[in-house]
């Protein structure tokens, strides 16, 4: 049996902050629980499946007596944002009717999307939806990533890639990816391409680099909104 750990979940609470940040009794977890999923696919559904396709990698969620915030990380700030403003009053109406309560919403700007594994997955499922070819694909991200400063990347594709009879598994690795280094920058993600032919899996690890500890300051305050602070080793 294979004995692999998801990157992130390897670094909660040592380098990485959790997406969720809130406490809640027993009687009142489940709800909370089911509401922070129900967020994340509206945001998902609303921002990355629909026009604008607003690039969003991640969705954070923190909660206190009186409010929830929403944080989003996005590529493309401006279409979350809309002509002035009118998008995310919108969005922040919306999660209000779902969740029955007072919504704040953050925008982070990603600064780098080259080296975002979620949106290189994505882009990645895109472009396999239409047909192209996944060689020639798989390689074109992988550079991409190099080029743009990631010290390692890796990309798995499996599935019926280019329509054949049965399923296969291709990978394609650049660099290197400590994935046991707790003090490792590995950014994970996976992404469904849902084509004619099946469903195709996209598996992408992205190296950044160690986490220093002005680094991972400004990484976990910009998750955190500067509230949570995962717990650094030296």
């Amino acid at each position: 049996m294979g004995q692999k750990v998801h990157p992130f979940g390897f670094r909660v609470g040592v380098t990485e902050a959790h997406k969720s940040r809130w406490f809640a009794p027993k009687a009142l977890f489940g709800e909370l629980l089911i509401e922070d999923y129900k967020i994340r696919k509206y945001v998902d559904k609303r921002l990355n499946r629909t026009p604008p396709f607003a690039a969003v990698s991640d969705v954070h969620i923190e909660r206190t007596r009186e409010e929830l915030t929403v944080i989003i990380k996005t590529a493309r700030p401006g279409q979350v944002v809309g002509l002035k403003g009118a998008e995310v009053e919108k969005l922040t109406n919306d999660l209000q009717t779902l969740t029955g309560r007072k919504v704040a919403i953050r925008i982070i700007e990603i600064k780098n999307p080259e080296i975002d594994a979620r949106l290189i997955g994505e882009t990645l499922a895109e472009q396999l939806k239409k047909r192209a070819n996944f060689r020639k694909v798989l390689k074109q991200r992988c550079e991409g990533a190099m080029q743009n400063g990631a010290l390692g990347v890796k990309i798995q594709l499996s599935g019926r890639l280019g329509g054949a009879e049965m399923s296969r598994t291709l990978d394609s690795r650049l660099g290197k990816i400590p994935l046991s280094t707790l003090q490792a920058n590995v950014d994970y993600a996976v992404v469904h391409a849902f084509t004619t032919s099946g469903a195709l899996g996209v598996k992408v690890w992205v190296y950044k680099g160690m986490y220093s500890q002005d680094q991972q300051d400004e990484v976990v305050s910009n998750a955190a909104g500067g509230r949570a602070r995962a717990r650094g080793r030296r």
